[in-house]
């Protein structure tokens, strides 16, 4: 299959994201197939400590637990349910391995009242950055799990670009 690339007035000098991102969907995506991705499945991260990594992401944020990995016998790993069908899975890091910080830059979390879970979170110690309103009209906050992954939670407001598909202009 040919792939089909968009035309390059369309690749508008807005960074090497927009630039990666549009050169990816033009290559793998033909208007006369299907889409054969149906949506993001799960992320994976590693932790140094999973009673902590389950701590923070059951006990602060509210996951709930869907399944665990063993191995030999122990405790390797576990799935998260953030919603029906998008998990959170997350494996005991090997302590021999080389770390070179973490592989994720980020993930973000839908929230409906952001205001409410940055309380939650600081009432379970969690440092947590002021809401703030982003470039895409999206309140957002952050915050770092145990293992330093940075988080950051959305609350989508009318006038969000996830909505109103309208360009963002970078702030930052």
């Amino acid at each position: 299959m040919k792939p089909n690339f968009l035309p390059a007035e369309k690749l508008e000098a807005s960074g090497i994201f927009n630039y990666a991102c549009c050169f990816f969907c033009a290559a793998f995506y033909s208007p006369s197939q299907h889409n054969m991705i149906k949506t993001l499945g799960h992320i994976c991260i590693h932790s140094n400590d999973l009673e902590r990594s389950r701590n923070f992401y059951c006990g602060a944020l509210g996951l709930k637990p869907h399944f665990d990995f063993l191995k030999d016998g122990e405790l390797f790993g576990f799935y998260l349910q953030v919603a029906p069908g998008h998990f959170i899975e997350v494996f005991k890091a090997d302590p021999a391995a080389e770390i070179r910080g973490q592989r994720i830059h980020h993930f973000c979390l839908e929230v409906d009242d952001i205001d409410a879970l940055r309380d939650l979170l600081v009432k379970h110690g969690v440092e947590v950055t002021p809401k703030r309103l982003g470039c895409d009209q999206s309140w957002q906050c952050w915050c770092k799990d145990p293992d330093g992954t940075e988080v950051e939670f959305q609350q989508y407001t009318p006038k969000s670009s996830q909505f109103t598909r309208k360009n963002c202009i970078v702030d930052w």
